[in-house]
């Protein structure tokens, strides 16, 4: 993550990565990997047959079908974002906030790219109403928007829309004549997958949504870059495969032999992998949950985290004693926090939100503790918070919020 230009904090090009797991790599992954480690060549672009058939069998059991010539693999999510906006073509819509990495891609391809609101309870997804304003004021300005990002299961804000936001968001959509592009990275981070309903736009739009799922969300580490594309039904999505093939191509972008062979075990969901998913969302769910109560506790805002590994802080109730330590923006209160806390504290401004606004994400990871082994602990504790590296990362957590909080007390005025 680089820093702003200090001097009037300039346009952000470069956002904070996905919040990683922090866990040891699972065994058996590790195993795969090591022995296709002799296969030099890379994939075919787009992926080889026994990755797009385990593609394929992921979406089949979340219901969303595809066969194979509607499905392709890249080495990574951006690879495949690129792709999709060169071969859309036009403006690009996202809510504000949204996933760091989404906005650099269209600038890099001199696309512009214009923020939609999104309601006050919950993220990813624009509200409605502002998408139609947004549109209809593009288009009366000359601008051409044909593609909105959007992310049910979202980075930053760790919240999930629900089902009946979406359809709203949908019909709107669709009366403007968009692409969708889903962004399901998370889908399977869910912090309570019994009581949260997540719906994907593929289901209620199958042939005007791409989804895309970044395996470093839930199956693989970051390192490994693996990502799928399931493309809509139709005349229309077999065109925007083929553009988006004939775009990979031209990058290269294909997944190494291992990462492909890694990425396929991972995506046929073997009891290995959907045990460690599952402790994994376990964990980050009780650590996010303790977080989100010390600075909710403080006097900051924050929405329950939903999904995910992170959550998103909201500190302007507590602006008194942030004036006083001189922070004026989010870059500044970035500054502040991760020196204080010893951890990342992007700020808002990074994930497209107004830069005067005291927001920050948090990660959980950090929080697990200072090396894998330690982290790993948290996997087999029937107790996480208890263990010593967890209880005083939370300490120190609820400390630097606390101190915040009577700090603004100290400064508030005398009723």
């Amino acid at each position: 993550m680089r820093r702003t230009d200090p001097e009037g904090h300039g346009p952000v090009r470069f956002g904070p990565v996905l919040p990683e797991d922090g866990l040891p790599v699972l065994p058996e992954l590790s195993a795969v990997l090591a022995a296709a480690a002799s296969r030099a060549a890379a994939e075919p672009v787009g992926g080889g047959p026994a990755l797009l058939d385990a593609a394929c069998g992921y979406g089949d059991r979340r219901g969303l079908p595809a066969a194979p010539d509607r499905v392709a693999v890249a080495p990574g999510a951006p690879a495949l974002l690129v792709a999709l906006t060169a071969a859309l073509g036009g403006d690009v819509l996202v809510p504000r906030p949204c996933a760091a990495w989404w906005v650099p891609y269209a600038r890099l391809l001199g696309r512009p790219a214009f923020p939609v609101p999104t309601p006050a309870e919950n993220g990813g997804v624009p509200d409605p109403y502002a998408l139609l304003e947004t549109v209809r004021r593009l288009r009366a300005e000359g601008g051409d928007p044909r593609l909105l990002v959007l992310s049910v299961a979202d980075d930053p804000t760790a919240g999930v829309t629900p089902p009946e936001l979406l359809h709203e968001t949908l019909e709107a959509a669709v009366a403007e004549g968009l692409h969708l592009v889903s962004d399901e990275t998370w889908r399977d981070t869910l912090h309570d997958p019994h009581g949260t309903v997540l719906l994907s736009p593929a289901e209620m739009l199958p042939d005007r949504v791409t989804v895309v799922t970044d395996l470093a969300g839930a199956l693989l580490p970051p390192g490994w870059p693996a990502a799928v594309a399931r493309f809509p039904a139709g005349e229309d999505g077999d065109a925007l495969h083929a553009r988006v093939l004939d775009v990979l191509t031209a990058l290269d972008a294909r997944v190494a032999a291992p990462v492909a062979a890694a990425a396929a075990y991972a995506l046929s969901e073997p009891e290995p992998v959907t045990a460690r998913v599952a402790g994994s969302v376990r964990l980050h769910a009780r650590v996010a949950a303790a977080a989100h109560h010390a600075v909710v506790a403080a006097g900051a805002l924050a929405r329950p985290p939903c999904c995910g590994r992170h959550l998103y802080v909201d500190l302007t109730p507590l602006a008194p004693a942030l004036d006083a330590h001189g922070i004026g923006d989010a870059q500044e209160l970035e500054d502040f926090l991760t020196t204080r806390l010893g951890m990342p504290a992007p700020g808002g401004h990074r994930f497209g939100d107004d830069l005067e606004a005291p927001r920050v994400r948090l990660s959980t990871a950090p929080l697990l503790g200072d090396t894998a082994a330690l982290r790993a602990e948290g996997l087999s504790s029937p107790a996480p918070l208890e263990l010593p590296q967890v209880r005083s990362a939370l300490t120190r957590l609820t400390t630097v919020f606390d101190d915040l909080r009577d700090d603004a007390r100290r400064r508030e005025p005398p009723r």
